[in-house]
């Protein structure tokens, strides 16, 4: 994963996030779904599976726990198989930066004979092994309210400024004028040949815009 935004706020000019943060699957986490939600800035950050979940493969693959029926009185999964997996035990992920996440993990009581155990279960070759899943509910929570705040009209508009205001530029420089190594050695140094690309690519710009 890359940076937490609470780390990226801190390299910008005035400490200052924008009202609305636009990011690509990298930052996708809980950890940063939270923070953007108690800092009330609006979230358009993609996740890892977003663009997946709207394909029609991924909505009709059976092996997927986002496509399983739950019962939340029960609090049980049934598999795209008809297997049923029973709530188990409740375990805590930690980030590099400490943070926390609740896990609840569920299993199923019998995979044995399911005749789609292949396709399904990774340790296929222990006939012994049960399948199990790890549901983070406060994770697939804020995905969800990313989901929907990406799939709204203005996330959509947000969405298609970030590669033509930001990933163009790189593009550009990249592609266009081949820079494609740093010639110089050292964070430092790369910081200063970056910004005289930056300079002459604004300077590029400004002789098509001036003639």
């Amino acid at each position: 994963m890359k940076e937490h935004l609470e780390e990226l706020k801190e390299k910008l000019t005035g400490g200052k996030l924008p009202a609305n943060i636009v990011a690509d699957a990298g930052y996708g986490s809980e950890e940063n779904y939270e923070y953007l939600t108690q800092k009330n800035l609006g979230n358009y950050v993609k996740y890892n599976t977003f663009h997946k979940e709207a394909t029609a493969k991924w909505k009709s693959d059976p092996t997927l726990v986002q496509n399983w029926l739950y019962d939340k009185e029960k609090d049980e999964y049934t598999c795209g198989f008809g297997r049923v997996l029973r709530f188990k035990h409740i375990k805590t992920q930690k980030s590099k930066r400490g943070y926390q996440s609740t896990i609840r993990v569920y299993q199923s009581d019998d995979c044995q004979d399911c005749p789609y155990r292949k396709r399904c279960i990774k340790q296929s070759n222990n006939a012994n092994f049960k399948k199990q899943i790890n549901i983070n509910p406060k994770g697939n929570e804020l995905k969800a309210e990313a989901r929907a705040n990406l799939t709204s009209e203005y996330g959509i508009k947000m969405r298609s400024l970030r590669p033509i205001e930001v990933e163009s530029v790189f593009g550009d420089i990249k592609g266009n004028f081949g820079v494609r190594r740093f010639i110089l050695k050292g964070l430092e140094k790369v910081k200063l040949e970056w910004g005289l690309h930056c300079i002459a690519h604004n300077m590029r710009k400004l002789t098509v815009v001036l003639g």
